[in-house]
């Protein structure tokens, strides 16, 4: 990649727009007129996301921490020096029952498998959620997490925080207000794997339990494993089924999120996957996805393919029809439409190509970055709702978590070092409104897991 030439910066990119002002279609809460009303916040996960989610929503006036959960004691130093006397919680179903109504708002950043369960919980209470990417761990689970939002009427959001940065806020209205014309295809790409972290394929030998950290309750609804040091807590199980998403959980949430913002996508009608191989323990080192959806009045047919691919794979820059010197940025999205084509990287501003198409054209200058948590804290205090509540992260998930279903489903063997086989697997079909795949009873099975006793996930 060409650095020199590649992505605009978040610096650059600002300082050549000069951007102020707001978006049409992206309207902050107003706050409420009780100048006095502090919004309590218990979070569960207090260390590295959680610990950033933490940091970020506390520069909110109106913000005070009452609860910490974590299942290790050494996570808890960063957040103690800044909010010294917080108590301390081993289990967030305790912190949940003895805080009561203390609590107002839960901050969710646990691996993935356990989003879920301590969201729901959290929401079952009549609390305010703001849970980590991707939403949750099965396709089951994130229509549980809509449902349960709105059965409670609580106010949500997903922390894919770029969804409210000045870069996809611009893309957006750029695809909404038809500056490339209709759109034809969109291809998404990630130059990470589905096993970045170990580059295990098997669980490692066993090691001894480190003081201070409860592994049942790391566990939680998973099936139950001897701990391995460095190879599930506190990050690298992002790599493993049973606990993390893969390339695509991480990052579709992120990178899908502008596609389903400027598009208006709901659901895909049909999902196919292609990998690498994988086994039952990890996710592949390279995978395409292929979603079909719906087409709408943004879009030229009647229905819209997005491309996800991964571990290196990614769209032909003649297709964007870059300029020879330009090279397309290592990861985001490409709009292919009527009149051109936008390069939308993750995380960098908006560029329309060919460059001959757009001469003369000009960004609107009337668009900010908005302050992704506040909004949360703003919805809650003035009764409203987010852009990214749980009615829109609900089904932006759930196509993410479909793509793994389909990636699990073709589930090729892992080829021998040096191989790059991949085998062609055919489309799922997709039955949104009653929640089930109709042509694959095995892919259908994936929707949902079964959790270990004690550990269920109770539906809406």
């Amino acid at each position: 990649m060409n650095t020199s030439n590649d992505t605009t910066t978040r610096r650059t990119f600002l300082k050549q727009s000069a951007l102020a002002g707001a978006v049409l279609g992206f309207p902050a809460v107003l706050r409420s007129a009780n100048p006095n009303s502090a919004v309590q916040l218990a979070a569960i996960g207090v260390s590295a996301r959680g610990y950033s989610d933490i940091h970020s929503l506390a520069s909110h006036p109106k913000v005070k921490y009452v609860g910490f959960c974590d299942i290790d004691q050494e996570c808890y130093a960063k957040a103690d020096a800044d909010h010294p006397g917080t108590p301390h919680f081993g289990d967030f179903r305790d912190m949940l029952e003895k805080l009561g109504d203390k609590v107002d708002g839960v901050i969710v950043a646990t691996p993935d498998h356990m989003h879920a369960l301590a969201s729901i919980e959290a929401m079952k209470r009549g609390k305010h959620v703001y849970c980590q990417k991707p939403l949750a761990h099965t396709v089951w689970e994130c229509r549980q997490m809509q449902l349960w939002a709105k059965k409670k009427n609580v106010v949500t959001q997903m922390g894919n925080q770029i969804h409210s940065a000045v870069e996809y806020r611009l893309g957006t209205r750029l695809i909404r207000e038809g500056v490339i014309g209709k759109v034809k295809e969109v291809r998404s790409w990630l130059p990470y794997t589905g096993n970045e972290r170990t580059r295990l394929l098997e669980p490692p030998a066993p090691a001894a339990v480190p003081k201070g950290v409860d592994w049942d309750r790391w566990i939680g609804g998973a099936p139950m494993r001897p701990y391995a040091p460095g190879v599930y807590h506190p990050f690298a199980w992002r790599d493993w089924q049973d606990f993390g998403s893969g390339a695509l959980g991480d990052f579709g949430a992120h990178i899908f999120d502008p596609v389903f913002t400027a598009l208006g996508l709901k659901a895909p009608l049909t999902i196919a996957a292609d990998n690498s191989g994988i086994n039952r323990q990890i996710w592949p080192t390279m995978e395409t996805v292929r979603y079909v959806f719906p087409g709408n009045e943004l879009t030229t047919g009647k229905t819209l393919t997005l491309t996800w691919t991964d571990g290196g794979l990614h769209p032909d820059r003649k297709l964007a029809q870059l300029p020879p010197e330009i090279e397309l940025p290592k990861s985001g999205s490409l709009f292919i439409g009527e009149k051109g084509n936008m390069v939308l990287p993750h995380v960098g501003g908006p560029r329309l190509y060919p460059v001959e198409n757009f001469t003369g054209f000009t960004y609107p200058k009337d668009i900010k970055g908005l302050n992704h948590w506040h909004l949360w804290i703003d919805a809650i205090i003035a009764g409203g709702r987010t852009t990214d509540g749980f009615d829109y992260a609900g089904p932006l998930s759930e196509t993410v978590q479909l793509g793994n279903v389909a990636t699990r489903a073709a589930r090729p063997p892992i080829p021998k070092r040096g191989s790059n086989v991949v085998k062609e697997a055919p489309a799922l079909k997709w039955d949104a409104e009653n929640l089930r795949i109709t042509n694959n009873p095995e892919a259908n099975a994936m929707l949902t897991k079964t959790y270990r006793p004690g550990w269920e996930v109770p539906a809406a």
